[in-house]
């Protein structure tokens, strides 16, 4: 091939990498595998992607660099022939309460512009429709669609007086100081009971007006309900440091918004109408509903616009979001969800050449949906594009033009190429992930019986259709169901929260707000490390901490500088002083068994285990880490690093030891290797050995084949979902059931 038409690799050496050198073929889909840890990320996104990013930010001014993404120079000997890139993650849509699918899919300003232009009665340009500008937005919400109200009668005890404490409020108690500025301002009675305060006094107190919206009568006291206003409303609560007022947090309730009942628009906007309907429930109907009603549009004046609505509405539902609707919050979607709208995104890009970065595409997706979705990649191949990406599920490795399979293990023991040719080739490699691509796991031959069911009844939140379900306990359960069936809806928002005290939900969220947590301190067992090694050396505890004594004096425990400069970019350096190891020359003097405290937190689970095998407390935690699937986790990474399915075993890890739990998993397999969904089941068959019920939301048909039982909800997404389809034994649904699932898992044996 000749040199131009591969991308060049050469001495790679970032993260775990071995100096790995490569020749990846452009114009192909390039498929990378191997176990979770095994150094594919550091390959694709840590030199690839960060190379082409960082070269393209270097041809922008100074100005418009200082507001692009900071990307370091990878290390490497040489990266040659790479072409810009566009990175497809999964992270999650961020977004405030304004941002809906319709908006972050231009598809809304799109369905602005046609009611501006064939809407009836005319209102004005596309502005007029838009919630977030003021000539659209509904002036009573300003366009969210929701009030905030401070719930102030439910905390007024109607049998007590002022002097008793009627008002159960942290600000409020006897003897407090607004209790006695009210007390003191002689507006109403003090030892007359809230039951008997006629309307003019209750006003008093809560509004300091004779009527709610009246002038205020003194001007040190502004009435209850008007001074948590004040404090929980009309401010930004979001970066908040006091506690008295998030402790009041929970007085506060979100409501529809009484005046656009949710609809974000004001009455002009909301009054023009297309094809008989208004702007707002368009935006409500879901995507497969929304392109029938488009469709019979045929003013010709629409024309343009219609057909670019129609064309992302058609991309949407072939990459299987047919059950979404503009008005979707994008906080609400999942990260698979979330990957696919950014993916229909740059399906409709005119650009060629580019190399598209893909981070595990298929999570989330039913079995179904996986295919619709290789499609899409094989047309951004075909319209002149490369395509790389990070995956471990078989469908998408088979439609591969070339496989590059990392490994051998993670960690120190992965960060080698172990095979490179076809997906044909790859199944005879003998490889780890050849090997599994080739293993067929059977259906469990003797499911548990359930020992006792637990009731869901009406369930109707969301999608779902009044139903009434039993969930099992002492068992292994599986819900599935194509995505947007209702299966989060069902066992998250209903279930868990239902049965609240006795499930430990244990989904893909962050774990944490701080950059600083690691998994020794998630777990709890670095205050042990450091009572060890204080121990060991006479000297305090707080010496081996980073946030406290031991932090390096330079640069504060961060282990870099970063220096600001005024019309450049901030310039990060590694500290010189501590080499980015974060402690003081006198924290790291200490040994235990000759390693100082950085060298025992670049330890992996397995190694700190064998090292710290006499310590009960801290091995006992190791051992959960490496139970779950983590024994390739330095002790001292940071948490915000971890994908989500390392999150989600990270969190497992905390409740291995409990007893009687119920313990949900929001698709556990994520980012997982197929030798390692073996490990994970064999986990969480543990897990009910213990005494515990598992409940597994999973489109893995492996999974399913090694269930006791299985609830699968349809029949399909969105409307067309919210039901149950089935439920019974994996080998009855193989025999009986009549469901998209069923389809599938008879297809897998």
């Amino acid at each position: 091939m000749p040199a131009k038409d591969v991308m060049i690799l050469r001495g790679l050496n970032q993260n775990n990498l071995k100096n790995v050198s490569l020749d990846i073929p452009k114009g192909k889909i390039v498929v990378f595998t191997g176990v979770s840890g095994s150094g594919k990320s550091s390959i694709v996104f840590d030199t690839i992607a960060a190379e082409s990013q960082r070269q393209m930010n270097e041809t922008y001014t100074a100005f418009i660099r200082g507001r692009l993404p900071k990307y370091q120079k990878p290390k490497a000997e040489r990266i040659d022939n790479l072409s810009a890139s566009v990175i497809v993650d999964q992270s999650r849509l961020g977004g405030n309460a304004r941002s809906t699918v319709g908006t972050i899919s231009d598809m809304y300003a799109a369905l602005r512009l046609l009611y501006s232009r064939i809407g009836t009665p005319y209102v004005g340009t596309a502005s007029y429709f838009s919630f977030n500008d003021p000539n659209g937005m509904c002036p009573e919400c300003s366009g969210i669609g929701k009030v905030m109200t401070v719930d102030i009668e439910g905390r007024i005890d109607p049998e007590k007086t002022w002097n008793e404490g009627m008002a159960d409020l942290p600000a409020f108690h006897v003897g407090n100081w607004y209790w006695k500025q009210y007390a003191e301002s002689g507006l109403f009675p003090l030892d007359k009971k809230w039951k008997d305060f006629t309307e003019k006094e209750r006003n008093r107190l809560l509004y300091g007006a004779d009527t709610p919206n009246g002038k205020r009568l003194s001007k040190k006291m502004d009435g209850v309900s008007h001074y948590l206003h004040r404090m929980l409303i009309n401010r930004d609560t979001s970066t908040l440091k006091e506690a008295s007022v998030k402790r009041l947090m929970y007085l506060v309730e979100e409501k529809p918004c009484p005046v656009c009942r949710g609809r974000r628009l004001n009455e002009a906007a909301l009054s023009c109408r297309v094809a008989g309907y208004s702007i707002d429930e368009m935006c409500a109907m879901e995507f497969t509903e929304l392109l029938k009603v488009l469709n019979t549009i045929d003013d010709p004046r629409a024309k343009t616009i219609v057909e670019t609505l129609t064309a992302s509405l058609t991309r949407m539902i072939e990459i299987g979001l047919p059950y979404l609707s503009m008005n979707r919050e994008s906080s609400t979607l999942s990260g698979g969800e979330a990957q696919r709208l950014k993916l229909v995104r740059y399906m409709g890009s005119a650009l060629t050449g580019l190399t598209y970065i893909f981070d595990e595409p298929s999570t989330g997706m039913h079995p179904r949906d996986v295919h619709r979705m290789t499609r899409l990649l094989q047309s951004l191949r075909d319209r002149g594009n490369t395509v790389l990406v990070v995956e471990h599920d078989r469908d998408v490795i088979s439609i591969a033009d070339e496989v590059i399979d990392v490994g051998p293990l993670a960690g120190k023991n992965g960060g080698e190429i172990l095979f490179q040719g076809t997906y044909e080739e790859l199944l005879l490699s003998g490889t780890r992930t050849g090997n599994a691509m080739q293993e067929q796991v059977p259906l469990k031959a003797v499911p548990r019986k359930p020992k006792q069911l637990l009731a869901v009844e009406n369930a109707d939140v969301h999608n779902l259709k009044h139903i009434s379900v039993d969930i099992p306990l002492g068992i292994l359960t599986v819900v599935t169901g194509v995505a947007g069936s209702g299966k989060s809806s069902l066992i998250r928002d209903v279930f868990a929260k239902q049965y609240a005290d006795r499930v430990v939900l244990v989904d893909q969220s962050p774990v944490t707000a701080t950059g600083r947590s690691t998994p020794a301190t998630f777990l709890g067992f670095f205050d042990e490390i450091r009572k060890v090694m204080a121990a060991e050396n006479h000297v305090p505890a707080s010496l081996f901490s980073f946030n406290s004594k031991g932090a390096c004096p330079v640069c504060g425990g961060r282990g870099q500088i970063v220096t600001e400069l005024v019309f450049m970019d901030p310039v990060t350096t590694v500290c010189e002083a501590c080499e980015g190891r974060r402690y003081s020359s006198e924290a790291l003097s200490y040994e235990l068994r000759g390693r100082n405290i950085v060298d025992i937190l670049a330890m992996s689970a397995e190694e700190a285990c064998e090292f710290f095998k006499d310590n009960k407390k801290i091995r006992k935690a190791l051992e959960a880490m490496i139970e779950v699937g983590l024994s390739y986790l330095s002790l001292g990474q940071p948490l915000s690093t971890l994908s989500g399915g390392e999150r989600q075993r990270v969190k497992l890890a905390k409740y291995l030891d409990k007893k009687g739990n119920i313990y949900v998993l929001d698709e556990p397999t994520t980012g997982l290797h197929a030798s390692d969904v073996k490990k994970i089941m064999e986990l969480l068959d543990s897990l009910v050995e213990r005494g515990n019920t598992v409940i597994v939301i999973e489109h893995n048909l492996d999974v399913m084949k090694q269930a006791d039982y299985i609830i699968d909800i349809g029949p399909d997404g969105g409307t067309a979902g919210g039901e149950v389809v089935f439920t019974g034994t994996p080998e009855e649904m193989i025999q009986r059931a009549d469901t998209i699932t069923a389809e599938y898992l008879r297809g897998s044996l």
